[in-house]
């Protein structure tokens, strides 16, 4: 039993882009972006001030270039046909200039497409661009590697439902030892080891990460707790639980590199009338988008069609944020569920779903359920209780 993306799916992928290329004159391409060399490479690796690229030529040939600490590594993982290295950042010569090896060795001769031109200047690195490497600037393509992971293939949508099967197991767990008294550190710590022990006796052997952020199924709070749950991007820190606290979650487990994300509002209750009230609406909201969501609308109606809720109910003092985004190699992806994004939804496409109300001196209730959209309507990856019985502690 396999549990990751195939040979055949990187070779499709990479052809894919080489067929846009020829068909735009451009006699390659360089991909300097880590997701982008994961989707159509496989192989994973940690940003850091020594450039890595992927390079694909208009015939469907592909290379890597790497620090000569990833060469074995890349040749491992990576489905290219050729790795090439450089001794370190910073060398007497630059990185960058080995490139031209690469470059080279594909046989990649005229204009060039990128997702950036040039290694991003991250943690230090500091270098040319591809405009003064090779004299010419490269024609912007990152729209067209984004279109194409926006739509996911069902061997992705089957890493992403595992994700949430783990993600599941998490925050029943984190639930479970929520009680007055007890810190977010040592709940989100036991329930997340845990999560993560139980998973690794099930599928060990076939489990990867492929992730710089986490190595396991993980759950918590990021500091959404009591009066800090009204702040939706709080970082943890340490909070003791108490009675009357709302309380906002976040749980989900790396696979192979893809994401799901399942949040919940809880209270540690009995709720009051306010709470009731605004986890009531919460959810109303969160249906309505699932009901807006369907192949051949657009983004912005979704989002549409949750502002017409809050009109009606005079929820605006308690909007901070959008409906929803993708999600899959990235915990954040276009498109997005605004309206300031026309995009078309089409089958395949995976997207949480998270409209939320903050209320200063309540707390936030925010839910998020990771969906597929299909031809005939929503499949569920998440499943997590939505109500307020099975969420009250």
């Amino acid at each position: 039993m396999t549990l990751a993306i195939g040979p055949h799916e990187y070779r499709q992928r990479l052809d894919t882009l080489a067929e846009h290329l020829a068909g735009h004159g451009l006699g390659g391409a360089v991909l300097f972006d880590r997701s982008y060399v994961l989707y159509y490479s496989g192989f994973a690796f940690v940003p850091t001030e020594r450039p890595i690229a992927l390079v694909l030529s208009a015939g469907g040939d592909a290379g890597m270039l790497v620090p000569r600490l990833e060469r074995e590594h890349a040749e491992a993982n990576a489905t290219v046909g050729i790795v090439e290295d450089y001794p370190e950042y910073p060398s007497e010569q630059h990185p960058l200039q080995a490139l031209q090896r690469v470059l080279g060795a594909l046989g990649v001769r005229g204009r060039l497409g990128a997702d950036t031109d040039g290694y991003p200047w991250i943690l230090g690195y500091r270098g040319p661009t591809l405009t003064e490497l090779t004299g010419a600037a490269p024609e912007r393509i990152a729209a067209v590697v984004e279109d194409a992971m926006a739509v996911k293939s069902e061997a992705e949508i089957a890493l992403i439902r595992e994700s949430a099967k783990w993600g599941n197991l998490a925050h029943t767990l984190l639930q479970r030892y929520t009680r007055p008294g007890l810190t977010e550190t040592e709940v989100a710590q036991r329930a997340s080891g845990e999560a993560t022990l139980a998973m690794l006796d099930a599928i060990g052997p076939i489990y990867r990460a492929q992730s710089p952020f986490a190595d396991g199924a993980s759950a918590g709070y990021r500091g959404q707790i009591g009066r800090n749950a009204a702040i939706p991007h709080a970082l943890a820190a340490n909070i003791v639980f108490r009675c009357g606290d709302v309380l906002v979650t976040g749980a989900g487990a790396p696979v192979w590199g893809y994401d799901s994300e399942l949040e919940r509002t809880m209270v540690i209750g009995p709720p009051s009338d306010e709470q009731r009230r605004l986890f009531d609406h919460m959810v109303a909201l969160q249906d309505t988008a699932f009901e807006a969501i369907r192949a051949g609308a657009r983004c912005s109606d979704v989002d549409r069609a949750v502002r017409a809720y809050y009109d009606r109910h005079e929820l605006w003092g308690y909007w901070k944020h959008h409906v929803g985004h993708a999600i899959g190699l990235r915990y954040h992806e276009g498109p997005f569920l605004d309206l300031g994004d026309d995009t078309e939804i089409r089958p395949g496409m995976v997207f949480t779903v998270e409209p939320g109300l903050y209320a200063a001196g309540v707390g936030g209730f925010r839910h998020s359920d990771t969906v597929v959209v299909r031809a005939d309507g929503l499949e569920f990856l998440t499943y997590y209780p939505r109500d307020l019985e099975s969420l009250t502690l």
